[in-house]
């Protein structure tokens, strides 16, 4: 199957780039290039991309406005091109919150270097992202608390001692939606999520600013204690607990 692909950027030698990137890749076809925000709704239109590559810093409309337009109104895989600034990481964390099911950095030093870099990075992130099956975005109907009375605990049940998570492509909003639920005292928490490794530590302090929890990265030999979640730092897809929980 063919993954068509549209790139939005608003640098002429960043869609030039990327479509080189991509023009490599005997299953990926890109579709278009859009430079800003009204390009692209065009094109996806038109189009109908599989896969969408945005950059967040665009004329007019950003790509934050556009993604959440996107989301709401025609959702598709997106893949989020960004700096790795310390701003731009944040940015980027905020639009995997909006929906966005993955991130590719771009390089810090000269541009062109991008072509001898990437190894098939890219295309990898874009065969990933095409298997993600995009929902439209939920949104509040009834804010009200429900009438119905949550069940009482049993008493003879008992807390975990450790809580495991698992999150793919496309798992950071969800896991937004549920670490926010976690009491201060709940049980520690290890968390393996799919994330590009150098946006790692943006997503450990976005999720601490919004949930009770301390949410940090997972190191070597750090003791695991209640009221704390652990993040498995970037491009890990294990983590390995010995011993028992305190």
């Amino acid at each position: 199957m063919t993954i068509r692909v549209l790139i939005v950027d608003d640098s002429a030698t960043m869609r030039a780039l990327l479509g080189e990137l991509l023009r490599r890749e005997p299953d990926i076809h890109v579709i278009g290039a859009a430079a800003d925000a009204a390009e692209a709704r065009v094109l996806i239109r038109e189009h109908n991309p599989d896969v969408v590559t945005l950059d967040i810093e665009m004329p007019g409309m950003s790509g934050l406005e556009f993604l959440d337009k996107l989301m709401r109104l025609r959702p598709t895989p997106v893949i989020i091109v960004s700096g790795m600034t310390r701003e731009g990481a944040d940015t980027t964390v905020r639009a995997l919150e909006l929906g966005a099911v993955d991130c590719y950095a771009k390089p810090d030093g000269r541009i062109g270097s991008l072509l001898t870099a990437d190894s098939g990075r890219l295309a990898e992130l874009i065969r990933g992202a095409a298997k993600v099956q995009v929902r439209e975005r939920a949104t509040i109907v009834d804010a009200r608390p429900s009438l119905i009375p949550a069940p009482a605990p049993s008493p003879h049940s008992e807390r975990p001692a450790m809580i495991a998570i698992g999150a793919s492509t496309g798992g950071v909003e969800a896991l937004h939606l549920v670490l926010q639920g976690f009491p201060a005292d709940c049980p520690p928490t290890v968390i393996v999520q799919h994330i590009n490794g150098q946006f790692a530590e943006a997503v450990a302090r976005r999720l601490d600013q919004q949930c009770t929890p301390k949410v940090t990265i997972a190191e070597p030999d750090l003791p695991l204690k209640r009221g704390h979640i652990y993040l498995a730092p970037g491009n890990e897809r294990h983590l390995q607990v010995r011993g028992s929980a305190a």
